[in-house]
């Protein structure tokens, strides 16, 4: 049974090397100054770059595991400097849920399930 659990705390590197292997170069994403104007005042995370962090701690766990399908939604931004926590659950043999929380007020910033095979 898959319970794993780790902490995070995102940099605005971490956005910038994103946005650079991804090619999302959102705004949003890597320029403080624009997003000092807009309704969350810093930079946000990529939602993919989130994902990456989760599937990293299912192969670290077992290298063998491929993913089938993902579904995902991002209720609530995650920020560059604001520690994260990331767990991963299986609820059933292929499926885990994923969750990931600001450790500062508890929001959600990543909900999802995956099916994964070996």
């Amino acid at each position: 049974m898959i319970e794993l659990e780790e902490r995070w705390t995102p940099t605005q590197a971490d956005f910038d090397a994103f946005a650079k292997v991804s090619g999302d170069d959102n705004a949003i994403h890597v320029d403080p100054e624009f997003c000092a104007e807009t309704a969350f005042g810093r930079t946000v995370s990529h939602g993919m770059l989130i994902y990456a962090k989760l599937w990293g701690m299912l192969k670290r766990y077992d290298a063998g595991l491929s993913q089938v399908s993902q579904s995902l939604m991002f209720p609530n931004p995650a920020f560059a400097g604001e520690e994260l926590r990331l767990r991963i659950a299986e609820e059933a043999p292929g499926q885990v849920r994923m969750l990931v929380t600001r450790v500062a007020d508890g929001a959600e910033c990543l909900t999802g399930e995956a099916e994964i095979t070996c």
